[in-house]
């Protein structure tokens, strides 16, 4: 391998056996040391969901505005783009581009970010409806970690790592999927053996990835571990394996790798026993598209033939956040506590 872009992050779900203050409390955690990290260190930290960047936005204003400066000088970099990690089984088609619509107009308007690379790292399975959508919402790739190698019962072989997904209309983007123990996380302390664990499944081609970072639960990599990173970045080697250790972006990333071999079904199954669980949550999320998307179309006639005076956009912005926040990829699946 000639290169490896390293991809720091810090996976944290806003509600999952917690609710969400303690989701809140978390990410003005992990967002606060991750800028501070920035101007310690040579060092790039990457996060996406603009729910998480909301509650910075309202609880702590100034870590905002720290933000927003790191973004402009590159230090720190919106990922992913979209409002939070959603379930990407259960939601219709209409319900993934509001979940789309609503990140990208909230990370345009703070930060002037457009990511051209979609992100779901924890997702259970992908619906193959999804490459259509995204393909047609101006995304080249999509960055996943599941279902794992190592889920059988009825998936699909997938080709490789790394792969060009093709939807039923012939659409097409590039996918990586991160296969390893400890997915798009590194142990606390350990994240020099984690990276080259995760770098030897690039060995035979010339470009690889490592998502690295503290989660799950959010958190960051210790001082110890951006030494260590940094070192073997200086010295241009992992283990014995000479090579360029870079920093990186999942752009960066998916403009440098190459993408041959073809794929054409959902990437489906996985975790199935969960979306038996939690019906009732399955049901109103269905209740809530059906009946925002109906009203929408009511109100939208209404007012063209001057009927109503006001269309109510402030409200039907806030059904709809309610709606991306329902989708949560836990919530939505059933593997959740009651709080949440």
């Amino acid at each position: 391998m000639k290169t490896l872009h390293l991809i720091c992050n810090s996976h944290l779900d806003p509600v999952w056996m917690w609710d969400w203050q303690e989701g809140a409390a978390s990410a003005i955690s992990t967002f606060r040391q991750a800028a501070k990290f920035c101007d310690e260190y040579d060092y790039v930290f990457c996060h996406n969901e603009a729910l998480l960047y909301e509650y910075i936005e309202e609880y702590d204003p100034e870590l905002f505005k720290k933000i927003q400066e790191l973004v402009k000088i590159g230090k720190w970099k919106i990922m992913g783009g979209w409002y939070l990690q959603p379930d990407c089984n259960l939601p219709s088609g209409e319900a993934f581009v509001r979940q789309i619509e609503c990140g990208r107009k909230y990370f345009a308007e703070k930060f002037g970010a457009r990511p051209t690379v979609a992100v779901n790292f924890d997702s259970f399975g992908h619906s193959v409806g999804l490459v259509q959508i995204l393909a047609k919402t101006g995304f080249d790739g999509y960055l996943c970690c599941r279902p794992m190698s190592w889920w059988k019962k009825g998936m699909a072989k997938l080709p490789d790592s790394e792969f060009m997904w093709f939807g039923k209309d012939g659409s097409k983007i590039k996918v990586a999927r991160i296969d390893d123990i400890s997915l798009y996380s590194s142990g606390f302390g350990t994240a020099k053996a984690d990276i080259e664990r995760k770098a030897a499944m690039y060995k035979a081609k010339t470009v690889g990835t490592a998502l690295w970072g503290v989660g799950n639960h959010g958190g960051n990599p210790s001082r110890k571990d951006i030494r260590d990173v940094n070192g073997a970045i200086a010295e241009g080697k992992l283990g014995e394996e000479e090579c360029e250790i870079r920093h990186s972006t999942p752009e960066e990333y998916f403009a440098a790798a190459k993408y041959e071999k073809v794929f054409e079904r959902s990437m489906q199954p996985c975790l199935i026993g969960c979306y038996a669980s939690m019906s009732n949550v399955k049901r109103t999320h269905v209740q809530l598209e059906n009946a925002l998307f109906e009203t929408e179309k009511i109100c939208s006639l209404a007012y063209m033939n001057g009927l109503i005076g006001n269309y109510p956009e402030k409200t039907f912005a806030d059904a709809e956040r309610t709606l991306c926040k329902f989708e949560f990829h836990d919530l939505l699946a059933g593997t959740v506590c009651q709080a949440a």
